[in-house]
């Protein structure tokens, strides 16, 4: 009887995989799978909490060393596809200068990622809104700063 049950489970599980595959490609599958760049960070210099339209609520932290992201994390307490999108996000950060930061938008996290069903595009727009608020808060330490 365990045994017709851990058959089922893993067939199921596997079903599950598959159509997660199909829908939303083998880059997303594999991040959701091996999440990076996911979680809180201490004292960073940017940082920025938006809630989405969906309910989802998207944290981005940033660390700059010489006028580059050095450091990029981030939470969600949204689904899967938030959880993608934040973790591209933040790595797509990495290492950029706040001018190109601010070329990452959501329809370049949905390129990267190869696109998603459309009821789903609205994650990567607010990973996107995120991490350019987070920049916006890291500017406006640096103006203080100089003035």
């Amino acid at each position: 009887m365990a045994d017709n049950l851990d058959h089922f489970i893993d067939g199921l599980q596997d079903q599950i995989y598959r159509e997660t595959r199909a829908a939303y490609g083998e880059k997303a599958f594999e991040r959701w799978q091996n999440m990076r760049h996911m979680g809180p960070m201490e004292d960073p210099e940017g940082y920025a909490r938006i809630t989405g339209s969906c309910g989802d609520t998207m944290e981005i932290f940033l660390k700059f060393q010489t006028d580059c992201v050095k450091e990029a994390s981030f939470q969600t307490d949204g689904c899967g596809t938030s959880a993608v999108c934040g973790s591209y996000a933040a790595e797509m950060a990495m290492g950029k200068k706040p001018d190109e930061l601010v070329k990452i938008t959501g329809e370049k996290i949905l390129k990267v990622l190869g696109g998603f069903p459309k009821e789903d595009e609205h994650c990567a727009y607010l990973a996107a809104e995120t991490l350019q608020e987070a920049l916006n808060e890291y500017m406006i330490k640096q103006t203080r700063r100089t003035v």
